[in-house]
């Protein structure tokens, strides 16, 4: 099982954030399984201030490719994300069109 970490900026409202939480507490059953079907075996979303860090841990056969693929192809997942970026901005060094960033590893006790 491999390992990804990722983040992306809320805009800074209280208000949109509260909301932005609550949606997340109540997940559309077909996103679930757009997650699930992708090889995504576990995933949590952490908060600090208006940034978001996404942990996900994803099955050998994973790819990120395959999983913006299918997303584009599923409407039920476009929904969910025209609707998520009403909360959300670009980290202020994403490229055009980047939502989530992937971080890089630059320390790990277990290695």
């Amino acid at each position: 099982m491999k390992r990804y970490c990722l983040a992306l900026d809320l805009k800074d409202d209280a208000s949109l954030i509260a909301e932005y939480e609550h949606y997340h507490t109540q997940v559309w059953e077909e996103i679930i399984a757009s997650i699930k079907g992708s090889g995504i075996e576990a995933m949590n979303i952490y908060r600090t201030g208006n940034r978001l860090f996404m942990i996900i841990e994803v099955s050998e056969d994973f790819s990120f490719e395959k999983k913006a693929a299918d997303d584009a192809a599923n409407v039920k997942v476009q929904e969910w994300e025209r609707l998520m970026w009403k909360f959300q901005q670009p980290i202020p060094w994403a490229k055009e069109n980047e939502k989530w960033i992937l971080l890089e590893e630059i320390f790990s006790l277990q290695k």
